[in-house]
């Protein structure tokens, strides 16, 4: 095959991957859609490039991206270099004042900028800000009750400055998205005292996707999606039965709280949740502009 024809033949590919993506680029024009971003694809640097040219494209086509990050890497790493220990409980680590004055500067300064640069270097305009800014997250204390293996007496465990939404005003960024800006959030809240706190990133994803009635949350994970008994993907779940899938046991260790997220973003106002894998090159375009999706979504009853 001669030059000419290699060039043809790529160009007559590209060009059948945007007439089958046309109806999904219809489906989602104008929509909003909430991506939780993460795990391996924000550790690996091609993921990560890929991840910021998914979500620029999501902008320049019509579609309304919100990102909510994480960085629990580059918080453990942190806090390693000033030798402070971190303790866990139920994956919430136990944050003390010290310590939630080293993860505002991790998740809010530098995580939250690079996340952003990644959108901006792929030709969008990503605008880093985390829940403090413009009062975006309300936040209030979360507490944990666990129960004595052998008294079976429960007692209420203080997680320090950990906490979780209380309520998201939501005005800061429709004038972000309304400028054609894509909002960059850090997961840190601000009490009705002022007080600062760590919130888990899937916690406040759900938050923000609920309050703006998002067309889709994006759940980027490490792990494919729900798997039933036999380890198979689930490729959708209503909210029934994920909750089912709960009380049975088929959804268990970590999944729970991913799953519990998505029950709490689509009971709020989300349209619909999806758990995917995070590690698969342009996982978020699959999602929504294939109909292989790779993921599993779980939609209101």
């Amino acid at each position: 095959m001669s030059f000419d024809e290699d060039v043809l033949k790529n160009a007559r590919e590209q060009a059948a991957v945007l007439a089958n993506a046309l109806p999904f680029l219809r489906r989602y024009a104008g929509d909003t859609i909430v991506v939780k971003y993460g795990g391996h694809a924000m550790g690996e640097a091609a993921l990560a490039e890929a991840f910021g040219h998914d979500i620029a494209l999501l902008k320049l086509v019509g579609v309304n991206p919100v990102v909510v990050h994480g960085g629990g890497p580059q918080i453990n790493a942190m806090l390693e270099r000033l030798a402070i220990r971190s303790q866990f409980v139920d994956g919430l680590r136990i944050t003390d004042a010290a310590m939630v004055d080293v993860i505002e500067m991790v998740l809010s300064g530098s995580v939250n900028k690079q996340v952003a640069e990644l959108v901006n270097r792929a030709g969008a305009l990503a605008v880093g800000i985390s829940g403090k800014d413009g009062g975006l997250i309300r936040a209030r204390k979360l507490t944990r009750t666990v129960r004595d293996p052998d008294s079976r007496i429960e007692r209420v465990l203080d997680l320090g400055f950990v906490g979780e939404p209380e309520r998201i005003d939501t005005r800061v960024l429709y004038a972000l998205s309304g400028s054609g800006l894509i909002p960059v959030i850090a997961p840190v809240g601000q009490g009705a005292d002022g007080q600062t706190y760590n919130i888990n990133a899937d916690t406040a994803a759900g938050a923000v996707a609920g309050a703006l009635n998002a067309t889709r949350l994006l759940m980027l994970t490490d792990v494919p999606g729900v798997l039933d008994e036999n380890k198979q993907l689930i490729p959708e779940l209503t909210a029934e039965q994920a909750r089912r899938g709960i009380e049975s046991g088929m959804i268990s260790g970590g999944m729970i709280p991913k799953v519990e997220t998505c029950l709490e973003a689509v009971r709020a106002g989300a349209r619909a949740a999806v758990i995917l894998d995070g590690r698969v090159p342009h996982a978020v375009l699959l999602e929504l502009f294939t109909s292989a999706g790779p993921g599993t979504i779980i939609r209101a009853d």
